[in-house]
């Protein structure tokens, strides 16, 4: 990789960007709170882009695409996924962090989630759209073990976005294609590892649904991820993992609200300061929920999230109220996020 291009990624990520795009041709890009802008620089030419190719172990003139990690001189280790667009060579870069945020920095609710975390066995979800910041939420609930209980933490990840020193818990983090061949594969080998906790990248079928099910029936603490929009929220979570799941197989949907902790549902939206504020949604799995899960009764779900008002629910309308209350986000921010705008208006003007 030539100087130029070392310079560009490094001063990209020094200066704050989460992510880098570079396309043959192009002026080069960085996202920066949340806004894709132009960076310095003029465009870059295919021999540049081919050379991030070949250090990620891909053929520029063959592969179509391909994920990698990659260490840069003054950025550190990176998580690349390379690509073609129109027949041109891509790539886009992300920083993979070793330092994580702890629950209060990210305004995540330490309580609720120490509380989930604590538990030895279960499944823990978390929820939302590409780039809602699931990945840091898992890190940090991660790093809160790591700094808090002596247990082995298996982690199937692709990529790895955030790489773990072993403080009073031991790591073993195992990326896709790197270090194991697929994800189910991984989570059979991750049982035969003594694990306590595992954390299995997302949940994308019937089959690693299952996967994380038998896990946790089994004696551990699962966590995962799976995708959503942003305002669906945890009701819509659980229908589709009842779906992916299946309601007859082998008793799925039973053992499916047996063994799940909680689901946390999030979404980012820009701060009145600058930066990114998480705004999130979550339900506790007790007594009631669990009924409701096993029957596929997810409408008693969603009012059970919208009013309770004790800490094991709250509803995405309660935390954006509360951001806005709070001067964290403009309003119009949040009623253009919000699924229930004139529900969002009312409960501003303290109207319940």
């Amino acid at each position: 990789m030539d100087g130029n291009l070392t310079e560009l990624i490094t001063t990209a990520f020094t200066g704050g960007a989460s992510d880098l795009f570079i396309t043959e041709g192009e002026r080069p890009r960085v996202r920066h709170d949340g806004e894709v802008i132009i960076a310095h620089g003029g465009g870059v030419d295919r021999a540049a882009i081919a050379s991030i190719w070949n250090q990620c172990g891909l053929d520029p003139e063959r592969d179509l695409d391909g994920d990698a990690s990659l260490e840069v001189p003054g950025a550190g280790r990176l998580r690349v996924n390379a690509f073609r667009t129109l027949g041109r060579l891509a790539v886009v870069m992300r920083p993979i962090k070793s330092e994580i945020p702890d629950f209060d920095t990210l305004g995540l609710p330490g309580e609720v989630l120490g509380r989930w975390l604590e538990r030895r066995s279960g499944l823990v979800l978390v929820t939302g759209p590409t780039g809602s910041g699931k990945s840091t939420t898992v890190a940090a609930c991660l790093q809160w073990i790591n700094q808090r209980e002596a247990r082995h933490i298996v982690t199937i990840e692709d990529p790895i976005e955030y790489l773990f020193r072993n403080d009073r818990s031991f790591f073993s983090q195992r990326e896709v294609h790197h270090d194991t061949g697929d994800f189910e594969k991984a989570l059979r080998q991750a049982l035969r590892q003594n694990p306590d906790v595992i954390f299995f990248g997302e949940i994308r079928d019937s089959e690693s649904a299952l996967s994380a099910l038998r896990a946790a029936e089994t004696g551990h603490l699962v966590i995962s991820t799976i995708h959503g929009s942003g305002v669906s929220g945890v009701p819509v979570a659980m229908e589709r993992v009842s779906r992916l799941v299946g309601d007859n197989r082998m008793g799925a949907s039973g053992l499916l609200s047996q063994q799940l902790i909680g689901v946390i549902s999030q979404q980012l939206l820009p701060r009145l300061d600058g930066g990114m504020a998480v705004v999130l949604e979550f339900f506790e799995n007790v007594a009631v929920t669990r009924k409701w899960i096993a029957e596929g009764r997810f409408a008693e779900l969603r009012d059970h999230v919208d009013e309770c008002r004790d800490d094991t629910a709250c509803s995405f309308l309660r935390y954006l109220v509360a951001a806005v209350e709070q001067n964290i986000i403009d309003p119009d921010t949040a009623r253009a996020s919000s699924d229930r705008p004139q529900d969002l208006d009312r409960a501003l003007r303290g109207i319940s």
